[in-house]
């Protein structure tokens, strides 16, 4: 049994948002065909996601320092341990479906704060005397990403920094199994081809689905 991290960035709902909309269409054909594995949905919107502030590097600060973690402040406790939370929860997954929009060029804000989450050395990557080095050989991943433009090819492709980013991030893990779907050109002119597009990237989706 494998256990699938889907985790989406988007506060909207299916109905709203094309890149849910392919999302759902996914984790449902793949919990069909893959009914023992485990799905567990981070909508992270909803997610407790500290930030890198200053409780977090102070608290981390201590604790490199020699300092245990009950002499933390409450603050630096709490932040602190939900981060070793989240990366624990994180390692511990087999398989990962983010699903996430693309804003102003890259992925939103939210998307961001748990990337950060999850690159912490000696967890998801460590440092060797010939560079940092992924701990995540083995595991497998799946990015849906949907924006107004097309940016995966032509002439906006050198703004991508969405996918890319999370690519690269994924990369530095590890993980070379890494496999995308683009639900794109939905804001352009041709308006009216928006739900072709988001039927022709479900469908995609369910055929993924199938070998993930």
């Amino acid at each position: 049994m494998a256990t699938v991290l889907y985790i989406t960035a988007h506060p909207l709902d299916p109905q709203s948002s094309y890149s849910l909309a392919v999302g759902k269409a996914f984790i449902e054909s793949y919990r069909e065909a893959n009914p023992g594995d485990e799905i567990v949905h981070l909508d992270l919107y909803k997610e407790n996601i500290p930030q890198f502030d200053a409780d977090v590097l102070r608290g981390w600060e201590k604790l490199r320092s020699g300092s245990s973690f009950d002499q933390l402040t409450d603050a630096e406790k709490s932040k602190v341990a939900r981060l070793e939370a989240i990366v624990d929860q994180f390692v511990a997954a087999d398989k990962y479906v983010y699903v996430s929009p693309m804003w102003n060029f890259t992925v939103p804000p939210i998307l961001k704060a748990y990337t950060d989450a999850t690159s912490i050395p000696g967890k998801t990557f460590k440092y060797t005397e010939n560079g940092p080095e992924g701990l995540l050989t083995g595991k497998k991943v799946l990015h849906i990403q949907a924006s107004g433009s097309v940016y995966s090819e032509g002439p906006l492709a050198p703004l991508e920094m969405g996918y890319s980013y999370m690519n690269k991030v994924l990369q530095f893990y590890g993980i070379q199994s890494i496999e995308a779907i683009f639900v794109e050109g939905t804001a352009l002119k041709s308006q009216a081809q928006a739900p072709t597009i988001k039927e022709k990237a479900i469908a995609r989706a369910k055929e993924v689905s199938k070998r993930f």
